[in-house]
């Protein structure tokens, strides 16, 4: 098995793959490519990015934008309808308030609206843009670079792997990948030991993002329906087919604190609190 790790998505991306010595190397800079190139198109920070382009357009503009992109909005859309908004990229005015985010050059900083429809997907790539907000997929871009990784892994002739972006982890191939999930009162310490294979894994806290920003607490994690910081020092895991689809839901069931939420059934993926 060989094993690799470079910084991308503002975390460390660790490849692992099986087969002999030059096919893996090959496997995994292939997979390395994957990740390169959603970091590249996903970036809040980046002005160049699809998502800066999405965010500087006026509202009823017609935007064509790469087909990773594409598959993310729509992806982050179902998302939002299944948990009844509880999952809002739109939330990312709030994170620049809160200096989470970036600023976008002088751009001047839309209002947080609840429940407000920034963006549309119409007809593959094109994405209409509908009210003057800002997205950010930092809740899932995350996961759909793994899937897009391993998805090259496989195509490079790996029988087995690992992608794990800073605990966004799909394993794939006849092997058990052990994880640990941390203690959410005690971050450096590990709470429980899981195995996955053939799946993914997410896991979302705020015990590393909490803190306090004019006057009050406030972490890198939003409430979709309220603009409400999520401040529970609890973990969420989940279970899912797809590393995009778990790394979304684990934002849903902290802001519901509900791990039998119906979105989870709806996506074949199961949760459980720390």
């Amino acid at each position: 098995m060989m094993r690799r790790a470079q910084p991308w998505l503002g975390t460390l991306v660790d490849i692992a793959a099986d087969g002999e010595q030059q096919a893996a190397s090959q496997a995994i800079s292939q997979a390395f490519a994957g990740v390169a190139l959603v970091h590249r198109l996903m970036s809040f920070h980046d002005a160049a990015s699809d998502v800066s382009r999405l965010n500087r357009a006026a509202p009823g503009q017609l935007l064509q934008l790469h087909p990773h992109t594409w598959q993310v909005l729509q992806l982050a859309a179902q998302m939002a309808e299944l948990s009844q908004g509880l999952f809002n990229i739109a939330c990312a005015p709030r994170l620049v308030e809160w200096r989470c985010l970036p600023r976008p050059g002088d751009a001047q900083l839309p209002p947080y609206q609840p429940a407000l429809a920034v963006y549309r997907c119409e007809r593959e790539p094109l994405v209409r843009k509908l009210a003057h907000g800002w997205v950010d997929v930092g809740g899932i871009a995350k996961g759909y670079a793994v899937d897009l990784a391993v998805a090259a892994l496989r195509r490079a002739g790996a029988g087995s792997g690992c992608v794990n972006a800073g605990g966004d982890l799909r394993g794939f191939g006849d092997h058990d990948w052990p994880v640990a999930v941390r203690d959410p009162l005690a971050p450096g310490r590990a709470a429980a030991q899981v195995l996955v294979r053939d799946e993914a894994l997410a896991t979302s806290a705020a015990y590393f993002s909490t803190r306090r920003h004019g006057g009050r607490q406030i972490s890198a994690l939003v409430d979709g329906r309220n603009g409400e910081p999520l401040l529970a020092a609890i973990s969420v895991s989940v279970r899912a087919p797809r590393c995009a689809v778990a790394d979304a839901l684990t934002k849903v069931v902290l802001a519901s604190g509900d791990a039998q939420h119906p979105a989870l059934a709806a996506s074949q993926a199961s949760a459980f609190i720390i």
